[in-house]
C-alpha cells in the first residue's frame, strides 16, 4: 500500500499565515512577499516549511523595521539559524537581545549538528542512533542538551522497541546544515569533502581557482546522484557562497570566502552543464542553483523571447528549454493546458519540458514526432504519482506497436488519472488495439474518452476493442472512430458493444467512415437493443 502525504495547497498557505499572524496588514505583507519569491511560494507547499519562514519572517519584522525579506531558500534557513541561535542565547543562557547570537558552545554545537547531517545526508539516512552521533564526536549526553535546547532543529524520540533516536525536523534542515559544514570546512582549512579522495587545496594554488574547483566539483556530485539526494544540498552550498549570505553568519564564519568573480564561474558553469544531455529535473534544480546566486539572466532571456512571440519560431537550445520549463512552472500562470507547438517541435525540448505536462490537467502534443525513447520518457510522466495529466492528445504521431503497449501499461497505472486519451490519424496495428483494449478492461484505468479517428482499423483490431468495452471494469463513455472505414464485420463487433448490459458507451462516432447498408443495418440493431446506453451516435 502506498500512502500519499499531500502538502498545502495555495489557499491552505495562505490560510496558514492568516492564523499565524493576526494583524491583517502584517499577514497580506508576507503572504505578497512569498508569492514574489516563486521558490519560497512552491516550498511552502511543505507545511514545517511555512512553520519556517513564519518564525523568520515574525522576527525580520519585529527587529528590522523597514528591512528587506528573505529572498532565496538560503537566505531564509540563514535567518532561521540565527534566530534559533538568538532564542537560545536569551532563553537558556540568561543573555540579552543585543548580545553576540554565537557564543562558542552554540559554534560548536552547530559544527557537530553540521557533521551529523553531512555525514547521514552521503548515506541517505533520516533516522540516527547513539552510535551515529558518537562517530561525529558527539557527546550522547550533549545530544539530549542539543535535543532541549534546539527543539526547532533536532529533536530526540523514542524508536520502535523504545531506544533512543535522533532526527532534524526536517530533511531540508538536514541538508542545509549539512552544506554549512561543508562550507565551513572548505572556507576554515581549504578541505573538499566532495571529493572521494578528500583533498586540500595546494599552496600554489590561487584562493580563486581553489574556490572554483570547490564548487564545481559540487555541481558535478549534485548531477551524478541517480536519485536526486543532493539537489537542496546544492542550491544551498551555492548560495552560502554569496557575500551577502555570509555577513549573516558573522559570528559562526571566522572567515569568508567566494568572490563576485568566483560566484560569475559558477553560474557559467552551471549554464555549461544546462547545455548537455541532463534529465529534466536535473535541469530544472540547477535553475533554481541559478537562483540562488542571483543570477536569472536565463529566464530573463526567455521571458523576451516569449513577449515578442519568437517562442515556436526559433529553435531553443536545451538551457532554454529547460529555463522556459522553470518559468512556467515558477510562474502564477494557470497551467490547465500546455500546447507544446506554442513553444517549441523538437523531441529535445519535449523531454525538457515534462516537469510542465506533468503539472498541466491538458497536453496537446499532436505532430511531435515522438520517438520510442520520448514516449518512454513521457509515459514515466504519466505513470506517476503527482501527476495532474487528465487529457493527452499524441494526435498525428507515428507510434510504433512498443510505444502504444508503453503508452498503455502507463494508463493502466493505479497512479494515472488520464481520462482522454487522442490517438487519431495514429498507426495503429492489432497489437496496438490488444493494448488499447487490456486498458479499457483493466479495473485501474480511468479513461473515460478514446478518439482513434481517422485510420482504417483492421477487424481483428475493432473486435478487440469490443472486448475492452463489454468489460465490466470498462469505463468509457467516448469512442470516437471517425473516417475509419469500418467493414461489416467490425459493425457486428460494435453492434455486440451497443447491445451489451456491462458497457457504459454514451456516446459513439462513426462519422466519415462510409458505412455499407450492411454495417449501418447491424448498428441500427444494436441500437434497437433494450440494453443499449448510447445516447449520441454519430454516422454521417
Amino acid at each position: 500500500m502506498v500512502t500519499e502525504v499531500r502538502g498545502f495547497t495555495d489557499p491552505q498557505k495562505q490560510e496558514y499565515f492568516r492564523k499565524r499572524f493576526r494583524d491583517e496588514e502584517q499577514a497580506s505583507r508576507i503572504i505578497s512577499h512569498i508569492k514574489t519569491s516563486r521558490s519560497l511560494h512552491i516550498m511552502c507547499h511543505i507545511p514545517v516549511f511555512c512553520w519556517i519562514t513564519a518564525t523568520v519572517l515574525e522576527d525580520v519584522l519585529e527587529t528590522r523595521e523597514g528591512g528587506q525579506l528573505p529572498k532565496t531558500l538560503t537566505d531564509m534557513y540563514i535567518h532561521f539559524l540565527v534566530v534559533q541561535a538568538k532564542v537560545k542565547k536569551v532563553k537558556y543562557d540568561g543573555g540579552a537581545e543585543t548580545d553576540p547570537h554565537w557564543s562558542p558552545e552554540s559554534r560548536k554545537m552547530i559544527e557537530s549538528l553540521g557533521n551529523l547531517a553531512f555525514d547521514q545526508l552521503q548515506k541517505g539516512n533520516l533516522i540516527f542512533y547513539e552510535s551515529d552521533l558518537t562517530e561525529c564526536g558527539i557527546d550522547i549526553r550533549a545530544a539530549s542538551v542539543y535535543s532541549g535546547v534546539s527543539t526547532q532543529i533536532f529533536k530526540e524520540e523514542r524508536g520502535l522497541y523504545q531506544d533512543k533516536v535522533f532526527c532534524f525536523i526536517h530533511l531540508s534542515v538536514q541538508e542545509f546544515l549539512a552544506a554549512l559544514h561543508v562550507h565551513l570546512t572548505f572556507i576554515n582549512s581549504g578541505l573538499n569533502l566532495l571529493e572521494q579522495q578528500q583533498t586540500t587545496s595546494k599552496k600554489s594554488e590561487t584562493r580563486e581557482s581553489a574556490e572554483k574547483l570547490f564548487y564545481q566539483s559540487a555541481v558535478n556530485k549534485a548531477l551524478q546522484s541517480p536519485n536526486g539526494h543532493l539537489d537542496l544540498f546544492l542550491r544551498f552550498l551555492l548560495g552560502l557562497s554569496l557575500q551577502t549570505n555570509q555577513t549573516l553568519l558573522r559570528g559562526l564564519l571566522t572567515q569568508t570566502g567566494s568572490s563576485s568573480q568566483t560566484n560569475q564561474e559558477t553560474v557559467q558553469y552551471i549554464k555549461k552543464k544546462l547545455s548537455e544531455n541532463l534529465s529534466a529535473e536535473k535541469s530544472i534544480n540547477l535553475l533554481h542553483c541559478l537562483n540562488e546566486l542571483n543570477d536569472r539572466s536565463l529566464v530573463e532571456e526567455i521571458q523576451q523571447y516569449r513577449s515578442s512571440g519568437s517562442l515556436s519560431t526559433g529553435k531553443l537550445s536545451p538551457a532554454q528549454c529547460s529555463a522556459l520549463t522553470f518559468m512556467l512552472l515558477s510562474s502564477e500562470e494557470d497551467l490547465d493546458e500546455f500546447d507544446f507547438k506554442k513553444y517549441s517541435a523538437s523531441e529535445e525540448a519535449l523531454l525538457r519540458m515534462l516537469p510542465v505536462v506533468k503539472a498541466s490537467n491538458k497536453a496537446l502534443l499532436s505532430s511531435c514526432n515522438v520517438s520510442e525513447e520520448g514516449c518512454e520518457n513521457l509515459l514515466s510522466v504519466v505513470s506517476s504519482q503527482s501527476c495532474s495529466l487528465r487529457e493527452l492528445d499524441l494526435s498525428t504521431n507515428s507510434l510504433k506497436a512498443s510505444a502504444v503497449k508503453l503508452l498503455s501499461a502507463a494508463v493502466e497505472s493505479p497512479h494515472a488519472k488520464l481520462n482522454i486519451l487522442r490517438l487519431n490519424t495514429c498507426e495503429l496495428s492489432e497489437e496496438n488495439c490488444e493494448a488499447l483494449s487490456s486498458v479499457l478492461s483493466s479495473q485501474s484505468s480511468s479513461l473515460t474518452e478514446l478518439d482513434l479517428s481517422i485510420r482504417k482499423l483492421q477487424d481483428s483490431g475493432v473486435k478487440l476493442l469490443s472486448a475492452g468495452l463489454q468489460s465490466l471494469n470498462c469505463k468509457l463513455n467516448t469512442l470516437r472512430l471517425s473516417g475509419c472505414n469500418l467493414s461489416e464485420r467490425s459493425c457486428e463487433a460494435l453492434c455486440s458493444v451497443l447491445s451489451s448490459q456491462s458497457s457504459s458507451l454514451r456516446e459513439l462516432d462513426l462519422s466519415n467512415s462510409d458505412l455499407q447498408d450492411s454495417g449501418v443495418k447491424l448498428l441500427s440493431a444494436g441500437l434497437k437493443s433494450s440494453q443499449c446506453a448510447v445516447e449520441t451516435l454519430s454516422a454521417f
